[in-house]
């Protein structure tokens, strides 16, 4: 029998590591930050075909398509979702060195127990495998956040989203019926930060909309807050544990409340307000909701670093979160220490609450580890986290380039480890990926002499690490 590509030893280059990844790998899987859809978790969807499940969403994927020069008809476009599929094929099999090469061989394993490589003689024998395995139940959602033990799921939502989708499965009213799985919407509020975008559906449109939600008539920076808190804790009465922003560059500038009211208004009049008026204004902004947040236990993600939408042309076309964002190379230190700090300084306790940053750029992880260092709590273990290797740093490089520097220059064992950030319901083998490049580089350590061979505390490391430090991070 031909051995499989991806063996039980895959990435585990150490007795070590092998050691620990048994004792890890059956750990819950706690995705605190995600992009599923909670609509379709409601509805348990179970999906018609692999390049529905596989394709549908996934601008990872769709970038490495168009790089192999395949038309946006079969990306985005209107093709049959079969040929959609063959297209992949024939793009996987030139995917050497890429991530998505071991995690589309993981899918394929870990969901359908399929262990050839997906290339394009491959792919008819593995559409119809796959297809018929997508018709039983155990690859509903349900099904599927079963299999791989998925403790919890943290969605990405709007502050005048219903949660409907949210109350209904942890009502147990929704088609999915009782899951064990805890479905929590994370509180995101990019809309009411970006002042600078105007027309048709920017920030003018979105604050009447937040007006009308949140029952607050908004004429003010301090209403603009008002009617966050009261959204915020509509979030929380519905299990919401954490924040989430996503900022191209960290704003920060100080100025009085009667100015960032004057800025605010000419917004509402779409008149142009200056980049000085705009920083001032998502200072202040931020300050307060981080306040909102310490004072109710909510975590607070920052996202940093990214450039979106950049080609104009194809937005138009297609529009957001279709693979046409890239990673900035700004300066963010300086702004983002004066940031943190003006948050912490608002009482004679820290304002500050549990931050994770992430950065899509890593030659910020030194200046943001050694920045989380200055504003660590005595009474809260990785109070301030290095997030995990984001978005394009999402590979075997990557990760175990951010696990060095805050070993390096943290606590390794506080982290609270691998999220998917993903819009795909095939993406939870990605942890098992992380766990097995977690335990490689810690089992190298220990057998180069560099950590005792201490198994219990170890194996307490890695697991902590998989899954026990976020449910605790988290609540």
């Amino acid at each position: 029998m031909t051995k499989p590509f991806i063996d039980d030893n895959f990435l585990l280059e150490t007795e070590t590591a092998r050691n620990l990844f048994n004792t890890s790998k059956d750990e819950p899987i706690y995705d605190y930050h995600c992009h599923l859809s909670p609509e379709l978790i409601a509805q348990n969807k179970q999906f018609d075909d692999l390049g529905e499940i596989w394709l549908g969403a996934d601008h990872y994927k769709w970038r490495m398509m168009r790089a192999m020069g395949f038309d946006e008809y079969f990306i985005t476009g209107s093709a049959p979702s079969y040929e959609k599929f063959l297209v992949w094929a024939k793009t996987v099999e030139n995917l050497i060195g890429n991530p998505l090469y071991h995690w589309t061989h993981l899918e394929l394993q870990r969901y359908f127990g399929i262990y050839e490589p997906l290339t394009e003689k491959s792919a008819p024998s593995i559409w119809e495998k796959a297809n018929t395995l997508l018709k039983k139940s155990e690859l509903s959602i349900k099904g599927i956040f079963e299999k791989f033990n998925v403790y919890a799921v943290g969605t990405t939502d709007d502050p005048c989203d219903s949660l409907e989708h949210h109350r209904s499965i942890n009502e147990g009213t929704a088609p999915i019926g009782k899951i064990s799985t805890k479905v929590i919407p994370s509180f995101r509020p990019d809309k009411v930060l970006n002042i600078n975008v105007q027309g048709q559906g920017g920030f003018k449109d979105y604050i009447n909309i937040l007006s009308i939600t949140s029952g607050i008539k908004i004429k003010s920076i301090d209403d603009v807050l008002l009617a966050l808190e009261k959204r915020l804790d509509f979030f929380i009465e519905n299990e919401c544990r954490s924040s989430d922003h996503a900022l191209e560059y960290v704003p920060f500038c100080l100025t009085s409340d009667r100015k960032i009211d004057k800025t605010f208004k000419n917004a509402m009049n779409c008149k142009e307000i200056t980049k000085e008026e705009i920083d001032a204004y998502k200072t202040k902004i931020l300050c307060g909701l981080a306040k909102l947040y310490s004072d109710r236990g909510i975590v607070m993600q920052l996202h940093l670093g990214a450039l979106r939408n950049v080609n104009n042309r194809m937005f138009k076309s297609i529009g957001p979160d279709t693979g046409y964002d890239y990673v900035s190379d700004q300066l963010m230190s300086v702004n983002l220490a004066a940031l943190l700090n003006k948050i912490e300084s608002f009482g004679t306790k820290s304002s500050l609450p549990k931050t994770v940053l992430y950065t899509l750029n890593p030659k910020d992880y030194y200046p943001l580890v050694t920045i989380m260092g200055g504003f660590q709590e005595n009474d809260i273990k990785g109070k301030i986290q290095l997030g995990t290797a984001w978005w394009f740093c999402d590979n075997k490089d990557g990760m175990e380039e951010q696990i060095r520097v805050l070993a390096n220059n943290g606590v390794l064992p506080a982290f609270v480890g691998m999220l998917t950030d993903s819009r795909s319901f095939l993406s939870y083998p990605r942890h098992e990926y992380f766990r097995r490049i977690l335990c490689n580089l810690i089992g190298k350590w220990v057998e180069n002499g560099e950590y005792p061979q201490d198994q219990e505390k170890l194996e307490k490391i890695v697991k902590d690490i998989s899954f026990g430090n976020a449910k605790n991070y988290f609540n």
